[in-house]
């Protein structure tokens, strides 16, 4: 079998192995089509199924009726910050945002360069982003279009644990980088939508799941692609889907089903991120960890080490060692352990079996 690493990167990242598997079979002979996966129609039964399939999947493990839409587009999670204020926010009425760093604060000033109106609902911004604002540190207009979350944030290592209350203001979230991770109740969103390159599936495609009565507070005069009507009404092939990164998000699916649903894969994430966040606890004057304890994400653990010349020297001996992706973000440096769904309990304890003898040798 071909040697495979441990893969920690933040995105596009590792996949479940038997997913792999799974695909590797597909791509040279799909359902005994005699073609692969890539090669069928998007208008074909075939795909037809898998395209089905996979929505039902979704109201499946995220508890969802028939009143919520799954939608499937292509453009990454980033588009999605300009397709929303077009779609939902109109003349005279203002956005609302919470800004916990990088993400959210790109899709704020996407909604500033359409000359909208944002309303700033909180920020951790003067504190370097450590900490995630609690739900009444969050102040919007009762009137808001919408209050916009980012439920995880991949760089600074933070993460919702609690949710605000919006009463009628419809809550959307980015959750790209902590979808079906943990059980939540996904009816108290209007919009969730998530790049599929972190716990979903490759890149290559984003996933939207819209209460069906948004899409009547959506006005004419949008362009057809960027109208979330026009993929509603066509089930999401109103053009050519992505259809082979779309199947893969099937199959990550199906594996998340097979272990037991977000059940069991919560309290396998949560053993996992025990494992890193335990060290960081046990040696915060070497693995110093940035974020509120409040506010930590099971996804990214973010740390620094005493220098910065010691940090490079863990990356280098970690990819030596099989552990890969480990360097923190650009913009902030440090490390960075990215524990997605697919990252195995097995890789956490052993990358922090390397974190301990790099101490100890260090």
């Amino acid at each position: 079998m071909t040697k495979r690493v441990y893969n920690f990167n933040p995105g596009p990242s590792t996949l479940p192995l038997d997913v792999l598997k799974k695909l590797q079979v597909d791509l040279l002979d799909f359902e005994n089509t005699g073609m692969s996966i890539m090669e069928i129609s998007h208008r074909s039964p075939e795909y037809d199924k898998v395209h089905n399939d996979t929505i039902a999947l979704t109201k499946e493990l995220m508890g969802l009726d028939d009143t919520y839409k799954v939608l499937f587009v292509g453009g990454g999670a980033s588009t999605q910050f300009a397709y929303i204020p077009m779609n939902f926010l109109h003349k005279g009425e203002v956005g609302a945002y919470v800004d916990t760093g990088t993400w959210s604060a790109k899709a704020i000033k996407e909604v500033k360069i359409l000359g909208k109106e944002v309303h700033l609902a909180g920020s951790s911004k003067d504190d370097g982003y450590t900490f995630i604002p609690q739900p009444d540190e969050i102040d919007f207009p009762i009137d808001a279009a919408y209050l916009h979350i980012t439920t995880n944030n991949t760089i600074k290592g933070t993460q919702y644990h609690k949710l605000p209350n919006t009463g009628n203001v419809p809550l959307i979230a980015d959750m790209s980088s902590d979808i079906l991770s943990h059980q939540i109740d996904f009816s108290k969103f209007s919009m969730i939508y998530a790049g599929a390159q972190k716990n979903l599936g490759p890149s290559g495609v984003t996933m939207i799941v819209m209460k069906e009565s948004m899409l009547d507070k959506i006005e004419d005069g949008i362009p057809t692609m960027i109208d979330y009507r026009t993929h509603a009404t066509k089930n999401s092939l109103f053009n050519t889907a992505p259809t082979l990164p779309i199947y893969i998000v099937k199959l990550v699916l199906e594996w998340i089903k097979d272990q037991g649903g977000l059940s069991t894969v919560e309290t396998i994430n949560r053993t996992k991120k025990d494992i890193i966040y335990g060290l960081i606890d046990e040696y915060p004057e070497y693995f110093h960890g940035p974020v509120r304890k409040d506010s930590r994400s099971w996804m990214n653990v973010v740390f620094r080490l005493p220098s910065e010349d010691l940090e490079q020297k863990l990356v280098a001996e970690a990819k030596s060692a099989g552990f890969i992706g480990l360097k923190g973000h650009r913009s902030v440096g440090g490390i960075r352990v990215s524990l997605y769904n697919a990252m195995t309990l097995e890789g956490a304890e052993k990358v922090a079996d390397f974190m301990m003898n790099f101490k100890k040798n260090n």
